[in-house]
């Protein structure tokens, strides 16, 4: 059975859990974006900012599968 998901305090401000994984990919996807910028695939992509959005998204579901933030 999953914790119930609680806010993280730090010092007198509440995060709820979804912001700090949104965080935590978005680190992710500048990542992967630096590593296909530097391997040249990048010029292969029609539209960069749906890309970037998309492994956004995609690092969302899949970090929130390790993490309850529902």
């Amino acid at each position: 059975m999953h914790s119930i998901p609680h806010e993280i305090v730090w010092g007198e401000i509440y995060f709820p859990p979804l912001l700090l994984v949104v965080v935590l990919a978005y680190g992710l996807t500048n990542l992967v974006t630096t590593a296909i910028v530097k391997t040249g695939v990048y010029r292969y992509i029609a539209c960069p900012a749906i890309t970037e959005i998309s492994l956004i998204i995609i690092f969302t579901g899949a970090i929130s599968r390790f993490i309850p933030i529902f």
